[in-house]
């Protein structure tokens, strides 16, 4: 009983100590900020960056991996044997968002076609390269989402994709064909399949006009049209062919082998094995 009554002292005189009050609003803040760091939602590390930090980070982008072609300032570049790579100025930043975003640029060789193909720069790297190369002059932006998006629902959608698809088969399916499978063009060109290109990319395609493809200007193809072709290409690949075996989706070419070898093909055999049957069935009766 001593002892703990000379404890109990001792933590009396400890609680009025000058001390006291200062260890205690410690430990106070230690347990709560303890408790924030445990149960609050992570931050996002850094802040977001400014566009003149994303200019001039993309300006070192550019002169690493772009300038051989393009020019230390984006101005384009003459060879002997023509133009070795196109003035930069007044693209904008969309077009490099698709060319760098579909991998389609960097080329490994001048005056190719570039094939679409895994992206070599990541996303902040490709949103760096086209707020450098958007600054060199106006031109096409980025599209936010809800500009590809068509935000509509019910009879005024199906109204839409309708209207989506008459305007992409009047100015899209002379190349692309009908079901947006691409097909072969003059010169050696190749117009990319559709099915697997994204709707930010296919918007800004119609924004750039990548390669012999026309650009499409808000006057004359509305952003909620443009959408409105969105709208209707991807409803091709929601919907099941109802036709049966679709042939790849490629129009008439395919369709003309398939029935000058399937079927016009298929009749002179039959005629040919008709004619056969008969000549042995004449020779076997003369036998008899």
């Amino acid at each position: 009983m001593r002892l703990l009554n000379r404890s109990a002292g001792r933590l009396s005189r400890l609680r009025r100590g000058p001390l006291a009050g200062l260890m205690v609003l410690l430990l106070g803040l230690l347990f709560t900020g303890s408790l924030y760091a445990m149960f609050s939602p992570a931050q996002a590390e850094g802040t977001s960056k400014s566009d003149e930090e994303l200019i001039q980070e993309g300006r070192e982008l550019f002169l690493v991996g772009c300038s051989f072609c393009h020019g230390q300032n984006g101005e384009g570049i003459t060879s002997a044997d023509g133009q070795y790579g196109p003035s930069l100025v007044g693209v904008g930043e969309a077009a490099v968002d698709f060319f760098v975003g579909t991998g389609r640029m960097p080329l490994q060789n001048p005056g190719q076609q570039g094939p679409a193909k895994h992206p070599v720069y990541d996303d902040d790297e490709i949103l760096a390269l086209s707020k450098y190369v958007g600054s060199l002059g106006p031109g096409p932006r980025i599209p936010a989402k809800s500009d590809y998006e068509l935000g509509l629902e019910g009879d005024e959608r199906q109204e839409a994709i309708v209207k989506g698809g008459q305007l992409f088969l009047a100015n899209c399916s002379a190349c692309h064909n009908f079901e947006g499978s691409g097909g072969a063009m003059p010169w050696g060109q190749v117009a990319p399949s559709l099915q697997n290109t994204s709707d930010k990319h296919i918007y800004e395609a119609m924004q750039v006009g990548p390669g012999n493809m026309d650009n499409f200007s808000d006057g004359n193809i509305p952003p909620e049209d443009k959408a409105a072709i969105i709208a209707y290409l991807n409803s091709l690949e929601d919907n099941p062919g109802y036709g049966g075996f679709g042939l790849g989706g490629l129009g008439p070419v395919s369709e003309g082998m398939f029935a000058w070898i399937g079927g016009i093909g298929g009749l002179v055999a039959f005629a040919y094995w008709i004619a056969a049957h008969t000549t042995r069935s004449e020779k076997k009766e003369k036998k008899a």
